[in-house]
């Protein structure tokens, strides 16, 4: 999917033109592709999307006007794509080179690529912390699945190490998740906050709930932003995504609150798959806006 370019304009910097390559330049954020999708529960086309994210980001300006950012305040790191990351030897890689960059890239944002890749980004990340480390996901699943697939990573996750006591899951749906995996959850401890409960509760008041409990041990926080948490009119181009989902703007204030807290290292944006959005490119559109709401979240640290 091809978006037209907007027109020159001097005044008007483009959000994608602030990237710049280099795997070892120290930044105050670092986006690097992680395109999984070869265990992935549905048929995907999610290993295009990080090339579709990067090419939409060419179509927003640098300012958000809410919170008067300006990003090219911030070093933004276009660390490229990781080749191959599915299964066993894949998932090795991820995790090498990301402990590797780890000195440099400050904020990780990692494109995907399906939700198998919070598996692999979170332990990269964490390395040896994991045991004090903390896992929020915005979902509408609890990717607590026998195997491993893009329904699996959180399981995963807590068999290698992380307390279930420091996972909170945001935007769980009804009639998307079975009765044993629910109660699953209960066993591992899991802090559930149900799509329900958001219809009565702000992001504001949810995310700060979720930042506590995941930072309880004072370890680093990974995000996870499985984007078919929204309502499937504004993600057609997520396949597990149902109609009465978040809406875009409730995800995007996640993001933003997210890359605010200087407890969170990482975040990921995933279940993207490119080859099926509408012609108008909503649903990569919403997931490059995703990226630049976490940008001007890590501005705002220093602010």
């Amino acid at each position: 999917m091809t978006l037209a370019p907007l027109p020159s304009d001097r005044r008007w910097p483009l959000a994608g033109q602030l990237l710049v390559s280099g795997g070892e330049v120290v930044a105050d954020l670092t986006l690097v592709g992680v395109p999984a999708w070869r265990t992935s529960i549905s048929p995907t086309g999610a290993n295009a999307t990080p090339a579709a994210v990067r090419e939409a980001l060419l179509r927003y300006s640098t300012y958000s006007t809410e919170h008067q950012i300006d990003l090219a305040s911030l070093r933004m790191v276009d660390a490229g794509d990781i080749e191959d990351p599915d299964g066993p030897v894949g998932e090795k890689r991820v995790m090498t080179r990301l402990a590797h960059s780890k000195p440099h890239h400050g904020f990780l944002v990692a494109l995907g690529g399906d939700n198998s890749i919070t598996y692999s980004v979170a332990l990269g990340i964490w390395g040896d912390k994991i045991a004090q480390a903390g896992l929020i996901t915005l979902d509408a699943h609890h990717d607590l699945r026998d195997g491993e697939s893009n329904g699996s990573p959180v399981r995963r996750l807590i068999e290698a190490g992380l307390s279930g006591s420091r996972v909170v899951q945001i935007g769980i749906a009804d009639f998307s998740n079975s009765p044993e995996y629910a109660a699953r959850a209960r066993d591992f401890g899991i802090t559930v906050i149900s799509r329900a409960s958001l219809r009565t509760r702000s992001m504001a008041s949810v995310m700060a709930e979720a930042l506590g409990i995941a930072g309880a041990a004072g370890g680093p926080i990974h995000v996870d932003l499985d984007v078919d948490v929204c309502d499937r009119a504004v993600v057609p181009a997520c396949p597990a995504a149902a109609p009465g989902g978040i809406s875009a703007d409730e995800l995007r204030q996640a993001a933003f609150l997210a890359g605010a807290d200087r407890r969170v290292s990482s975040l990921d944006i995933t279940e993207v798959d490119v080859t099926i959005d509408v012609p108008d490119a909503r649903t990569v559109r919403l997931a490059a806006l995703l990226v630049l709401e976490a940008a001007a979240g890590v501005a705002s640290r220093n602010g």
